[in-house]
């Protein structure tokens, strides 16, 4: 079958019905309008028939071999069990007769008003696996199609996948291993294999039908009977949507790369509300703009001063000669609109947006009075509700809160004002180099994937860490962030994670939408590297750009403590991390520099009392062998060797390894007394990642890079 119906019989065919369930006023289409449907879109279902009457039921069970399936169709009546409208292994005449009389009696009893249109009869299915396979419309990310564990377990269990739909047939593949159940279908204790590819093509499919038709909210093929010999869905229910989604406004990527670059590198700021007065958000927007050194025009707005902080002022945006880049508001939320036209008409292309007392405290039409101004005026807005933004490389500080100046590759976004000083404090204390922090706010225009757009293609940026509470947009987020990942690490911490909220579906699949599963099916589709806490993603972020590519798999682990060493080697297996098999050579130059009490293998145990000699000696090997291509260090504090012997030794051989071209990315775990602060201080300082008192965070940050470099396609 082809990849889509469009423009074929079979699409006006699927298009006629669904204009007729409409004018009817449904939603949801019956079991026999459902299998045209999947006929037309070559879902495997089993052989059916509609009976009007008793008779045509036991007729049309006759024409099946072995036990049938009887459903009741009623467009009134969508879940079938519920109103004890299904009955299942009938064999004979007599039994399907009864159980036609059965099913029809319970719908009266379920329904009195219900439309009854008929019994279904169905071939009944052969045993095998239950799954299910669905499609929903998700409220962030649009059309998602999901795979997991059939029957209403999926509900309770939730041992479920999705991706964006449409996928491809590899993507449909990837989903059959992405449940906690995968080896199931791989056959256990006995057991066949399912035939994967008729599940991955029925997965594909019904990724296809929701992407063709837009309308079709929900698609339930549940349970999906799968076995060696295929995969059949017993059960598929379509639900459309009760009303066209809003569309959003789109840019086209070059109109964001201009906005933006003029918003991150202006060479001329205006600040509304201006004040020479400490205290107001006016002052600390000028004092931070002035006295962090932007190069460019500064420009105080304030009809009733003549200067501010030494510079001249201006009544209005209007009367400021020349061309303006950023408007920087910080007056009260109900002046807004008027200063937002008027920087409209003076055709500056960015407006920043401090002040509170929008949409986040109810004010939702203020908001949306402002955002209109905006698109008529083609201004883009960023947030309001903000803390401002820095950007480093230009020792811009359009913010009303703490300077900060220290130039790096990290660019770093919130939506909370609060995280966004954690962001701040965090950067201070381990100096970390930024190249952008931007607050997000209530995001009613400017959103994360117009600055994954920007920071894809800043020469200042090696690694992008966003916090967010949500996306307004998750297709394009997604679409922005393939491009980007490409080139360098994603850092996503998604807020709300514990509960998307619950809303009435009418499958089991719909009623999955939402779920914060999707969130991170979708962000691992895209080559996101989710954070679990605020804490790692900014460890990520500082980390990433650290550490070499990795150029394969093959992971050691050098310890002086065998404690550390179990350790480090479960937080390989919770990052997906291989540790390496050690050949017999490798083994046995190692051993040349343990003592007999310690043990090779991997981890490799050089033991606690041993000198400097040792710890340089087996990362030196560790680092040259070509087979291995990542080392975690394990140190553990002794007088023997210190902290900072142990940090100077490591730092040094890494250092001689890559003037030789040996990159490899380099980790470490040191526990001990108050010293080992300085001594991993000192070994980020100089290229390896480490961490004093745990052993978790090292190894995650590795597992970060080994992440990324996969979804770029670095490693396989």
């Amino acid at each position: 079958m082809a990849d889509t119906l469009t423009d074929t019989p079979g699409h006006d065919a699927i298009r006629a019905l669904l204009d007729a369930v409409r004018a009817e006023g449904r939603t949801a289409l019956t079991a026999p309008e459902g299998k045209l449907i999947a006929d037309a879109y070559g879902i495997a279902t089993p052989g059916e028939a509609l009976a009007h009457d008793v008779d045509e039921a036991v007729a049309y069970a006759d024409r099946f071999d072995g036990p049938v399936v009887l459903k009741i169709v009623s467009p009134d009546i969508l879940h079938k069990t519920d109103a004890g409208g299904v009955l299942v292994g009938l064999k004979t005449a007599k039994e399907v007769r009864g159980g036609f009389h059965t099913i029809i009696s319970n719908a009266k009893q379920y329904a009195p008003d219900a439309r009854i249109e008929g019994i279904q009869v169905q071939q009944m299915l052969p045993p095998g696996q239950e799954v299910i396979v669905g499609a929903v419309t998700d409220p962030t990310f649009g059309k998602v199609v999901a795979f997991g564990l059939g029957g209403v377990l999926v509900e309770v269990l939730k041992d479920v996948t999705f991706r964006l739909a449409p996928v491809t047939g590899d993507e449909a593949f990837s989903m059959l291993d992405s449940i906690d159940a995968a080896e199931i279908l791989r056959g256990v204790r006995g057991a066949p294999a399912v035939d994967r590819w008729a599940l991955a093509e029925q997965i594909r499919r019904v990724s296809q039908l929701v992407t063709d038709f837009p309308e079709i909210a929900e698609v339930d093929l549940n349970p999906v009977i799968a076995t060696p010999e295929g995969a059949l869905a017993a059960d598929i229910r379509v639900i459309l949507a009760e009303g066209a989604p809003v569309e959003r406004q789109k840019f086209s990527r070059e109109e964001i790369l201009t906005a933006m670059t003029r918003l991150m590198k202006p060479s001329a700021v205006a600040v509304i509300g201006a004040s020479n007065e400490e205290g107001k958000i006016g002052n600390s927007v000028m004092r931070n703009l002035v006295d962090g050194g932007f190069a460019g025009d500064i420009f105080p707005v304030n009809p009733k001063s003549d200067d501010i902080l030494g510079l001249k002022a201006y009544r209005s945006v209007t009367d400021i000669p020349g061309d303006v880049d950023v408007a920087v508001f910080a007056i009260p939320a109900k002046f807004v609109p008027a200063a937002l036209e008027e920087v409209g008409r003076k055709g500056i292309p960015n407006a920043v947006l401090i002040p509170s007392g929008f949409a986040e405290t109810g004010d939702q039409p203020l908001q949306d009075k402002v955002v209109a101004i905006a698109r008529e005026y083609g201004v883009r807005v960023l947030g309001p509700n903000i803390y401002g933004y820095y950007s480093t490389w230009q020792d811009l500080c359009a913010t009303f809160c703490t300077p900060y100046d220290v130039k790096g590759g990290v660019a770093l976004t919130s939506q909370s004002g609060g995280i966004g000083m954690a962001i701040l404090g965090f950067a201070r204390t381990t100096k970390t180099g930024v190249s952008a922090i931007v607050g997000l706010g209530n995001k009613s225009d400017v959103d994360e994937d117009d600055l994954l757009t920007y920071f894809g293609e800043d020469d200042n940026t090696t690694c992008i860490a966003m916090h967010l509470e949500d996306l307004k947009d998750g297709r394009a987020f997604v679409e922005a962030a393939r491009e980007v990942v490409k080139k360098k690490p994603i850092v996503v911490l998604k807020a709300g994670r514990t509960s998307a909220g619950a809303r009435a579906a009418g499958s089991h699949t719909g009623a999955l939408a939402g779920d914060d599963k999707v969130y991170d099916d979708i962000l691992r589709q895209a080559g996101v590297i989710r954070a679990p806490g605020l804490k790692d993603m900014l460890e990520y972020a500082r980390a990433l750009p650290v550490l070499p590519t990795p150029q394969g798999d093959n992971v050691v682990i050098i310890t002086g403590a065998g404690g550390s060493g179990v350790l480090l080697s479960d937080a390989c297996v919770d990052n997906g991390l291989t540790l390496m098999e050690i050949p017999p050579d490798l083994d046995a130059a190692f051993m040349r520099y343990i003592p007999p009490f310690g043990a090779a293998g991997n981890p490799i145990d050089i033991t606690g009392g041993e000198p400097p000699s040792t710890y340089e000696a087996t990362i030196r090997l560790g680092l040259e062998d070509p087979r291995v291509h990542a080392l975690i260090l394990g140190y553990w504090h002794t007088i023997v060797t210190p902290p900072m012997v142990f940090a100077e030794l490591a730092a040094r051989v890494v250092a001689e390894a890559r003037a030789k071209g040996i990159h490899k990315p380099v980790v470490a775990s040191l526990a001990g007394d108050t010293e080992v602060e300085a001594a991993c201080a000192y070994l980020f300082e100089r290229g390896v990642v480490a961490y004093p008192y745990t052993t978790e965070q090292p190894v995650a940050a590795l597992g970060a890079k080994y992440r990324w470099a996969r979804a770029a396609g670095l490693l396989p």
